[in-house]
């Protein structure tokens, strides 16, 4: 078995070339096929949206029928007799499931295609959800949860991927951001409308509800969202024993350039994941497909790398520190969010506020508020200051350039973090206890989308396994988080409990930019030459 550094198959190793000048046009990164029009990055702007919306949508839909119930817990316990850590099971389960089954879809998708994943996925998590409405016993109705998120899992690294397939690197940021606010916004906008559903129905409505919008997607996902894979070839032949290519690597690419590693877009004759590389044979002129070739369930996909090595390539990238920033940064941000989504209607449904769900459900408008800011925060505006940088830096890009606005985070929902515990153990009014949990929604936007653009930047080759771990991991330390969080919380108080998760999310994102921002392109570089990809 043969080793491959990320250098093998992206020479670039994140660093490139974005601008030629101050007031040039930016680069395009990865360059796009010359004589391709099935080339993802050529498609047209509508195709791409739809493509994207539907992801996206299917992302938010799968949070909308899981995390969407929490107003409804307090109701659940008693229709079903069960205690408040038994109804928490709803919660926590899914949680796990949705990190855990990551490490199975994205192998399955990187050999198969993404588009047979999708639609499988989202047609099991429609029935999953007429089997929530019809669900009899507890039991029954936990299944239901759990077997959606197993479905639902599909999307969390591979949402991601799809967005960089069809984007160019300066767009990253923006599109990650709508797509981290629709995963988000399944957990807001999911519990404010279960919220009035139930009051003035019942908690079944909620999934039937999420039964049609599912259905809907699917059909959207059947028949408008292609194949994203897309397999880049070039002139330069490869050897696919050592993995490099045979001759000079074309591009503006100076001496010292060459030292620091940058590439002039994504390198010419860089070997992809799948064992080819980056462009389209010289004077080969491929055909458009047709409507139905692209819509076909089972897209031809290379498959040179064995489905079982797949299963294991991304084990190795633990040994990358931006991998293991993200999966702290992403696992802290969301610990903080799922933390007040459970505990949130134990507090506001029982004395002294004694609220209704519906009014509960109210509390996710400053949740969603900070999420819309928080994905402004993590996408477009990081986007425009790392075009700042990149001028300032004569043009070159530097992926560290993002982590700068994790600083508007770490303050903001560390401080939230901090009013909410507070606001609890207090009984302060209900606008300190909003406003706190504003604060922390927008860590769970912006977070993510910085570093989950960050991890695809420096690895972008094998993106979608370093994605895989950030996001299956993170889900699976929360679990058990959100699994002790009501027993933490009974025994230190709201004040502690809040005060040491605010104290441990300043550490992670402090500590990360720190180590990063002054020290990342060097360990980036240095990492490139680990032989650890099979």
């Amino acid at each position: 078995m043969v080793l491959h550094s990320l250098h093998d198959l992206d020479p670039a190793e994140g660093t490139v070339r974005l601008r030629l000048a101050d007031n040039s046009p930016v680069v395009l990164v990865p360059k796009p096929s010359e004589n391709d029009p099935n080339d993802p990055l050529l498609w047209s702007r509508r195709k791409k949206r739809v493509v994207f919306l539907s992801v996206c949508s299917f992302a938010f839909l799968t949070n909308f029928g899981i995390g969407g119930l929490t107003p409804a817990f307090y109701i659940l316990s008693q229709e079903f007799g069960k205690t408040t850590t038994e109804t928490g099971a709803l919660l926590l389960w899914p949680i796990l499931t949705l990190g855990a089954f990551n490490f199975f879809w994205v192998p399955i998708a990187n050999y198969y295609g993404k588009r047979p994943v999708f639609v499988f996925a989202c047609g099991l998590l429609c029935a999953c959800s007429m089997w929530g409405a019809l669900a009899d016993t507890f039991e029954s109705l936990l299944w239901s949860l759990i077997v959606a998120a197993f479905a639902g899992s599909s999307t969390e690294a591979l949402g991601a991927s799809i967005a960089n397939d069809l984007y160019f690197l300066h767009e990253r940021g923006s599109v990650m951001g709508i797509y981290m606010n629709f995963i988000s916004g399944g957990n807001t906008i999911g519990p404010l409308i279960c919220g009035f559903i139930v009051s003035k129905y019942s908690w079944r409505w909620h999934k039937w509800t999420a039964f049609i919008l599912i259905m809907i997607n699917f059909l959207t996902v059947m028949f408008l969202v292609p194949e994203t894979t897309y397999v880049r070839y070039s002139q330069k032949p490869v050897d696919s024993d050592s993995g490099t290519s045979r001759g000079p690597t074309p591009g503006p690419v100076g001496p010292s350039d060459a030292e620091k590693g940058i590439g002039s877009g994504n390198a010419q004759g860089a070997r992809s994941p799948l064992g080819h590389t980056d462009e389209s044979p010289a004077g080969l002129n491929l055909p458009k497909k047709s409507w139905a070739e692209e819509i076909s369930v089972w897209p031809v996909v290379s498959r040179e790398t064995p489905l079982w090595r797949l299963f294991f390539r991304p084990f190795p990238m633990w040994s990358y520190p931006c991998v293991i920033f993200a999966f702290l940064a992403y696992a802290i941000s969301l610990e903080m969010t799922v933390a007040v989504n459970i505990l949130n209607p134990f507090v506001f449904q029982s004395p002294p506020y004694n609220w209704s769900p519906m009014v509960n459900g109210l509390i996710n408008i400053p949740g969603l508020i900070g999420n819309l800011f928080g994905s402004v925060l993590g996408g477009w505006a990081v986007d425009r200051f790392c075009d700042w940088k990149t001028k300032r830096n004569n043009g070159v890009y530097e992926p560290e350039n993002r982590l700068w606005l994790c600083i508007v985070p770490l303050i903001i929902s560390g401080s939230g973090c901090l009013v909410f515990g507070y606001g609890v153990e207090k009984t302060m009014g209900w606008v300190s206890l909003f406003f706190g949990y504003g604060m922390i929604s927008v860590a769970m936007t912006a977070v993510p989308t910085i570093i989950m653009a960050y991890v695809s930047d420096c690895l972008l080759p094998v993106n979608s396994d370093a994605l895989m771990l950030v996001n299956g991991s993170k889900n699976v330390v929360c679990f058990f988080f959100a699994a002790s969080v009501l027993v933490w919380v009974q025994k230190v108080g709201y004040v502690e409990a809040f005060g040491t998760t605010a104290g441990v999310f300043a550490l992670i994102m402090g500590g990360g930019m720190a180590l990063l921002i002054p020290f990342g392109a060097r360990i980036r570089h240095r990492q490139a030459n680990w032989r650890i990809i099979l």
